[in-house]
């Protein structure tokens, strides 16, 4: 136990970790808990960045008001967040554990998850971030890795799925997030991924073309660089949350086709009549709404090796919003 000013935070958490490491003798710190004054998001920022980016440390941040009051339900949600940074499972799926899942079930496959924040429009000098996660397990999927990094303001295109740099003593090198995710899958795993299933986030209609020429390039010059004739089959979707659509039960009366909330009920999927007449997509509504009206998601399947049925597809989807 260690208290301290905020305005001491750097200080204090590089003291109490060098501290802790002459008490572990030689084993690592493997979480700091910090309880924070009420409300102070830019200290929040600093033990956050300092934990993760100069002492390579987890750290799990609560505030003073809600541990005071000792409530059951906030201390098991604290838990399930440390479980998940400890590299533990808070979720699992039944479909998955024995084997039930279509397309997944049946060969090592990992599943790819991806999306770019961009500043606000006056912030020009700010990079955008672009955000990759995959799963590291199989056949369960429920545990992902996740890879951050910075591009050019406002670039939508993913630049570091995969690269290639010259280096003075080891020549042409090649890297990139989707390369570093397919290693790290084959060593949690032991084996390597034999088909890939890649859901993009954040994209308009008019830029679909742009970025599956790009990324799914990407994909197979990064799989190729570790192997050369490693090409696993790739399923590439299109996740939209800014549209227009809204969906209603038919008949609002009947509270068989309804939510408690008055919203369709959770796992609707509409793929006809509204939809594209010749693309593969699909509106999904996943989750119960809570507040205010559902928005389902709309997924737009521009690439599929894999040849999924609709059912397939959606039933994958569907079950995925349900992990962690």
């Amino acid at each position: 136990m260690y208290s301290a000013r905020p305005e001491q935070a750097v200080q204090v958490l590089k003291h109490v970790y060098n501290a802790a490491l002459k008490k572990l003798k030689g084993k690592e710190l493997e979480l700091l808990l910090v309880i924070l004054p009420d409300n102070n998001g830019a200290l929040y920022g600093d033990i956050k960045r300092i934990c993760e980016t100069e002492l390579g440390l987890m750290s799990q941040c609560c505030l003073a008001k809600h541990v005071f009051k000792i409530c059951k339900r906030y201390l098991a949600n604290v838990s399930l967040k440390i479980n998940v940074k400890m590299g533990g499972r808070n979720t699992i799926l039944l479909d998955a554990v024995s084997r039930r899942i279509p397309l997944v079930s049946d060969i090592p496959t990992i599943i790819f998850g991806a999306d770019v924040t961009h500043p606000e429009t006056r912030e020009d000098n700010s990079p955008s971030i672009a955000a990759v996660v995959a799963s590291q397990d199989w056949p369960e999927v429920t545990k992902y890795a996740g890879l951050v990094c910075a591009q050019a303001y406002r670039q939508e295109l993913i630049q570091d799925l995969y690269k290639t740099w010259h280096d003075p003593q080891r020549g042409t090198v090649t890297g990139g997030m989707i390369r570093e995710l397919l290693i790290s899958f084959r060593k949690a795993t032991g084996q390597k991924p034999l088909r890939i299933i890649f859901y993009r986030d954040g994209i308009s209609a008019g830029q679909f073309h742009q970025v599956l020429l790009y990324e799914l390039d990407a994909i197979r010059k990064a799989c190729a660089s570790l192997e050369p004739n490693y090409q696993p089959p790739v399923t590439f979707v299109i996740v939209q949350k800014r549209h227009h659509t809204k969906l209603f039960a038919n008949n609002h009366n009947d509270k068989s086709n309804t939510d408690k909330s008055g919203n369709i009920l959770p796992g609707t999927v509409v793929d006809s009549k509204i939809c594209h007449p010749t693309q593969f997509d699909f509106y999904l509504c996943s989750h119960a709404g809570i507040q205010g009206t559902s928005k389902p998601a709309h997924y737009h399947v521009l690439w599929d090796e894999n040849n999924f049925t609709a059912d397939e597809m959606q039933t994958l989807t569907n079950n995925l919003c349900y992990t962690y």
